[in-house]
């Protein structure tokens, strides 16, 4: 069986993300619950497991930071899938729990602030704390630590909770998209319909060196489909710019646009090429298909052909000096 770590414990929305990344092949996977991303992310650079599922963000709340920070330093790892979960919760007290008898809501921060309304209306006096996970939280309300946890619904058959409330949501479309990340290697190959993510740190902070970097992007017809921006840790006023866009590495525009991203950044790293989740078609403008660069290079390397030859043979255009003159 094939490992994968996900942000656990057991019963999380990043465990109900990875069982649909497996999809038909559930039975093929071991899913490991890790306490923190960071020890997600670890499980994958230490070889521990081959996969893992982490939430990168929300339509709600925004990216996710732990993730972002995570990828940014330490061994390189590259998302080979992302997975869009429409995000519903569930509502979780121990059996028998009245309204009256709820104090405290517990929840990942990014949950609560999703039912923030919800809770205010029908929970108005019980007081939201943080937990490191949805799971988490239910945990801590089996164990008499809470008395209400805002969960995946997955959640209520590991748990012997009982549900209060279900499909609580105060943006009834909302969606976390997360990453299924590997050590390098194992970049899928391209399907018409990818993405591709890096993080950038500029070479140095001036006047329009963003908008350079982006520049680079649109000379070369790639669509831009997400900006982040995360401080770099003990520089203050500095920053990473994390950036999703159309197109997979093996295309030549991607390529020739990582290449030139690389020659304007102090540090660029390699987030992935993968398979958008929304299947989205990718495909080039003209002007920037493979093919338009293929022959581009094709004419370039014959001008530079005939140039050396010429130059070889002593044969010089228009090198003669005019004695009429």
């Amino acid at each position: 069986m094939l490992p994968i770590a996900f942000l656990g414990p057991q019963g999380t929305f990043a465990e109900q993300a990875a069982r649909t990344f497996a999809g038909a092949e559930l039975d093929s996977y071991e899913f490991v619950p890790a306490r923190t991303v960071s020890l997600a992310l670890g499980a994958v650079r230490d070889g521990e497991v081959e996969l893992a599922c982490v939430p990168v963000e929300n339509s709600v709340e925004g990216a996710v930071g732990t993730t972002m920070d995570g990828l940014a330093v330490g061994a390189p790892l590259e998302a080979v899938a992302e997975v869009l979960l429409p995000i519903r919760f569930s509502v979780l007290v121990r059996p028998g729990t009245p309204a009256a008898k709820v104090r405290t809501v517990a929840s990942h921060p990014h949950a609560l602030a999703q039912v923030q309304t919800w809770l205010e209306e029908h929970l108005p006096d019980a007081e939201a704390q943080a937990a490191t996970s949805t799971a988490a939280a239910a945990v801590g309300v089996a164990k008499g630590e809470f008395d209400a946890a805002v969960t995946a619904p997955v959640a209520a058959v590991h748990y012997p909770l009982e549900e209060f409330a279900t499909g609580v949501a105060d943006v009834g479309d909302a969606v976390t998209r997360f990453f299924v990340l590997a050590r390098p290697g194992r970049t899928p190959a391209p399907t018409g319909a990818d993405r591709t993510s890096v993080v950038a740190v500029a070479e140095r902070n001036r006047t329009g060196v963003l908008a350079e970097m982006l520049t680079e992007l649109a000379l070369r017809g790639i669509n831009l489909s997400r900006i982040e921006s995360r401080p770099l840790k003990g520089r203050f006023g500095e920053y990473r710019f994390y950036l999703d866009f159309d197109g997979h590495l093996a295309e030549q525009r991607v390529g020739d646009a990582l290449a030139a991203l690389h020659r304007r950044c102090r540090d660029l790293r390699f987030l992935g090429s993968y398979p958008r989740a929304d299947r989205g078609v990718t495909s080039a403008e003209p002007g920037n298909t493979d093919a338009d660069y293929v022959a581009a290079a094709g004419w370039l390397a014959g001008l530079r052909d005939d140039q050396a030859r010429l130059a070889s043979t002593g044969t010089r255009s228009n090198s003669k000096p005019n004695s009429d003159r």
